[in-house]
């Protein structure tokens, strides 16, 4: 397993959540619209969950591992 800076790991997340967030706005914006494209609905909606992924198991390195 490799070594890893907490400190990096949080700026990471800072990063993602705030790229989750945009996305969450945007899929909004694009629902509201009439016009709106199904495809890029789709695809935006895809990026959030891999962000959400991601976010998840950065968060879980996060957690000091402790020897039972």
């Amino acid at each position: 397993m490799q070594p890893y800076d907490p400190a990096d790991i949080v700026a990471q997340l800072n990063q993602l959540k705030l790229e989750h967030r945009d996305l969450d706005a945007a899929i909004d914006r694009l629902v509201a619209d009439l016009r709106m494209d199904e495809l890029q609905l789709r695809r935006l909606k895809k990026r959030k969950l891999l962000i959400k992924d991601t976010i998840t198991r950065l968060e879980s390195r996060l957690i000091p591992d402790l020897d039972a």
